[in-house]
């Protein structure tokens, strides 16, 4: 606890300088150097991620147990939530600045932070479409003790496929009626509220079937399915959540009725930079840990680093962090400028993703047999490094995203 006075002891001078950097700061879509307001969030992040988070990493793996604690500790200092606007409470910190936490809470334990980041995706929508009685009411709680939220959209039969969703809400009255099962569910066991998507139109085509709603996590009808047990980011609660008559007001729509596929899916401009940011954490993390063990061990009378076999893979790991990073930044910088940055974002997921999982892999095979056993750090690291591939749109989706813009670019 004497890290955590020493961290919250800074907290208010941190925070208020940032506010006040953040409200007045004309945008430099160009630059490559950190102000020093956004130094001090990252070494903030940085000593959190590195002397909280990290040392309790490897015990939420093996036992699975959710991290809450940690997560009250990161609500404390202001590392949870940091999208909300200022006037709900929050920090109203923009992509770019929050890339900069994620990164290293992600250093510490991807799966810890993707706990602690699920808040900021089941936020997007209502921070980017809803109305400020329905943000006041839901973001505004989220500031004032630490609590958790869900991103509902994902089912057993639609993942990629988000056009498939079965999960149907019915006009009555005044009211909505939800029924439907989501899957895989971040924070489904944890959270307050969930974002949620619903098929609200049979006949019409996707941009005009679905629609976005707020569903408190104990409506009547809600039922939490069991906690998953994943092959990697153990920490994170995953779940399947069954909605069953789930009766939501009107007032609980986000933007407007038939365009929730639109609010769901915009929101992932704001959230795949995130996602690639703690992509770069984890791989850094793999590079540090390869790059020490290869100095340690020796081969031949020589540190195994000596070896260009081994020299060049920490030279590759190198040049796909940067890289990944660039990247992020790039589709972060151009977020925050309100420009589209689908085709950015895309990019910085697809790369950073694939580089987290090089990586962590090349850190394995440095470490040799010892890599491959859970004593190690570097095995986790592997199995952690995967789902980044997967969850927020596959390596597969960011492609088809990828490929069709650059066509469309050539038709006009």
């Amino acid at each position: 606890m004497s890290l955590l006075r020493s961290l919250c002891s800074s907290k208010s001078r941190y925070l208020s300088s940032f506010r006040a950097f953040s409200s007045s700061r004309a945008l430099n879509v160009v630059g490559f150097d950190l102000s020093p307001e956004q130094t001090e969030v990252r070494d903030l992040a940085r000593k959190f991620g590195r002397e909280v988070i990290l040392p309790a990493a490897s015990y939420h793996d093996k036992t699975g147990e959710y991290p809450m604690e940690i997560i009250k500790q990161a609500w404390e200092l202001g590392l949870v939530n940091t999208h909300i606007p200022s006037k709900f409470g929050g920090l109203g910190f923009n992509v770019f600045d929050c890339a900069l936490i994620s990164e290293e809470l992600s250093y510490g334990c991807s799966g810890i932070q993707t706990a602690i980041e699920a808040n900021g995706l089941a936020e997007a929508p209502l921070i980017l479409f809803g109305n400020e009685a329905l943000q006041k009411k839901y973001l505004g709680r989220m500031t004032e003790e630490p609590l958790l939220a869900a991103y509902c959209v994902t089912e057993p039969g639609a993942g990629s496929d988000v056009a498939n969703i079965g999960t149907s809400a019915t006009k009555q009255g005044d009211k909505w009626v939800i029924n439907g099962q989501k899957m895989w569910i971040t924070n489904g066991g944890k959270a307050n509220w969930y974002f949620l998507l619903a098929r609200t139109d049979a006949s019409a085509k996707t941009g005009n079937a679905f629609t976005g709603f707020i569903v408190d996590a104990d409506t009547p009808g809600v039922t939490v399915g069991r906690k998953e047990w994943n092959m990697g980011q153990r920490a994170s609660d995953t779940r399947g959540i069954t909605f069953d008559n789930v009766v939501v007001p009107e007032e609980n729509v986000v933007g407007e009725v038939g365009k929730g596929f639109k609010i769901a899916m915009g929101a992932f401009d704001t959230t795949r930079p995130l996602v690639a940011s703690a992509a770069v954490g984890l791989a850094q993390r793999a590079m540090d840990e390869a790059t020490k063990y290869a100095l340690e061990r020796k081969t031949m009378g020589s540190p195994i680093a000596a070896h260009q076999a081994i020299a060049f893979m920490l030279a590759d790991m190198a040049i796909g962090i940067e890289s990944s990073r660039m990247m992020v930044w790039r589709a972060a910088q151009m977020r925050d400028a309100g420009l589209r940055n689908t085709y950015y974002a895309s990019i910085a997921k697809a790369l950073a993703s694939e580089t987290a999982n090089k990586c962590a892999a090349d850190a394995v095979q440095i470490f040799g047999g010892n890599g491959y056993n859970s004593e190690y750090p570097v095995e986790k690291l592997m199995r952690d490094a995967k789902i980044f591939m997967i969850y927020e749109g596959t390596s597969q989706i960011q492609r088809l995203i990828i490929s069709r813009t650059i066509c469309d670019s050539y038709k006009n």
